[in-house]
């Protein structure tokens, strides 16, 4: 069972977590992306995301597909919308039947997800507004 989403809503990590434990897989590797008060010297208050949701999932689903070729369970979920400091941005769970390929599989997803996946930051930091985005 893979999930693959774009919300507006909360990331319920538990729920998702929960969703990657099945008998046939011995190693669950998670990430999760919080919004951080400071990147090096630059103090951010909050940080709003966009996206063309279609096109996001879409690229998404096509990141998941090659992990779940390989035999594996993989979750994927991005908010959009307002979020502030610690709030959850983004959940990438891979359940594999070994650790290491649910590691090697999980940190794949997320920096191609960073590098693929149209979702546009706007950074509220204390000087400035900044914008980032794909390859960020």
């Amino acid at each position: 069972m893979s999930l693959i989403k774009i919300t507006d809503q909360p990331i319920n990590t538990d729920e998702l977590t929960k969703s990657l434990i099945h008998p046939e897989f011995g190693g669950v590797d998670i990430f999760i992306g919080n919004i951080r008060k400071f990147t090096d010297e630059i103090e951010t208050e909050k940080i709003e995301y966009t996206t063309y949701k279609k096109m996001a999932e879409k690229e998404m689903q096509k990141l998941a597909d090659k992990v779940l070729a390989k035999g594996m369970d993989v979750v994927m979920v991005h908010r959009v919308g307002e979020l502030k400091l610690a709030d959850v941005a983004v959940f990438i769970g891979v359940a594999a039947p070994h650790r290491a390929e649910a590691f090697e599989n999980c940190q794949f997803l997320i920096d191609q997800l960073k590098e693929t996946v149209p979702i546009w930051k706007k950074e509220y930091d204390k000087d400035k507004i900044r914008w980032g985005g794909l390859g960020e």
